[in-house]
């Protein structure tokens, strides 16, 4: 019986959601089934159109998101609540592969009910593989993962004052 693994990428560096979505598209080539929730990403990127497109369900914030920072308490708790109905729906979704782009941020900033995200990874059905991107995941992302590729920026174009560019950096 195929068990369904769990792949984290992590770290610092790019590359993180690329490697995500790479991950997604081969799914897809092969025939998987793939849903995909981006947490925290309100602005529109590349992957999402494409990866619908091809046939996978893509579950992402609103294009107005800001960022955590910038909310006042009321709206980090509307935000909260939304993500939390995001990952709920995706659950119920069938799939073979389970996306969950930035699940360590969305997790340690309190954006998404930490329960049920355990429970998307360490209960997932049989055969469906977890992907869990972003910093600094929790210590039981670490301990789920069955892969776990760190990304480590050694130089980065925005330290020189270069913004991120449509099409590589979103």
């Amino acid at each position: 019986m195929n068990k369904g693994l769990c792949h984290l990428y992590s770290g610092d560096g790019k590359g993180k959601t690329t490697a995500a979505m790479g991950l997604a598209l081969r799914a897809l080539g092969n025939g998987l089934r793939v849903v995909v929730v981006q947490f925290l990403k309100g602005q529109p990127t590349g992957e999402a159109a494409l990866l619908r497109s091809l046939g996978a369900q893509v579950l992402r914030d609103e294009p107005d998101t800001k960022f955590v920072f910038q909310m006042d308490e009321a709206e980090k708790a509307a935000c909260r609540e939304a993500q939390t109905q995001r990952l709920a729906q995706a659950l119920e979704m069938p799939c073979d592969v389970l996306v969950l782009d930035e699940a360590c941020a969305a997790c340690a900033l309190g954006m998404v009910d930490e329960a049920l995200l355990r429970r998307a990874v360490l209960e997932r059905p049989a055969g469906r593989e977890v992907v869990l991107t972003g910093r600094d995941p929790a210590p039981w992302m670490c301990e789920a993962a069955d892969y776990h590729t760190q990304m480590r920026c050694v130089r980065h174009p925005y330290d020189a004052g270069v913004g991120a560019r449509k099409g590589i950096e979103y």
